[in-house]
This record gives C-alpha cells, structure tokens and sequence, in this order.
C-alpha cells in the first residue's frame, strides 16, 4: 500500500509551463512528472560515487635496506637524483 502526502512546491513559471507541455504531450500528470524526477535524484545522491584507485603494484620486496627508514621527501630527492631537477 502506497502512502501519499500532500504538499505545496513553489515552481518557477518557465519550468512548470514547460512541465505541463510534457505531462500533456505523454499524457500523464504534473505529478507523475515531479514523483519520477525526484525518485531520479534521490537515487543518484542516495550514494555518491567513491573513487577507487587501480590496484597498481609491483612484484618485490619493498623497500631496499638504507631506504626502510628514510622520510618520503628523502625518497622523492632521490627518484629525481641526477635528472636535472
């Protein structure tokens, strides 16, 4: 059993106008036009998309012996070393 609640929603002239001309032109309702495009954006914000970043590792043992304990910036300088940076 579906449950209805009444309200009241201001409409710019232009969009309803607009609205009307299409409930008209599929024969069907305002409201079934306001039902179907609210459903729309309540399922498309109900999740947002989460980014996933690729998996994109390399076979290997980590990180060399006199690396283990350097900071990123120590091991950033040293990616760059001899590339005129």
């Amino acid at each position: 059993m579906s449950r209805h609640m009444k309200t009241t929603v201001e409409i710019a002239d232009g969009l309803f106008a607009e609205a009307r001309k299409v409930a008209e032109r599929e024969h069907t309702t305002l409201r079934s036009l306001v039902e179907e495009g609210l459903r729309k954006v309540v399922a498309e914000r109900k999740r947002p998309a989460r980014f996933r970043l690729r998996r994109a590792s390399f076979k290997g043992q980590g990180l060399q012996p006199p690396l283990v304990e350097s900071s990123c910036d120590r091991i950033r300088d040293m990616s760059y070393e001899g590339r005129g940076a």
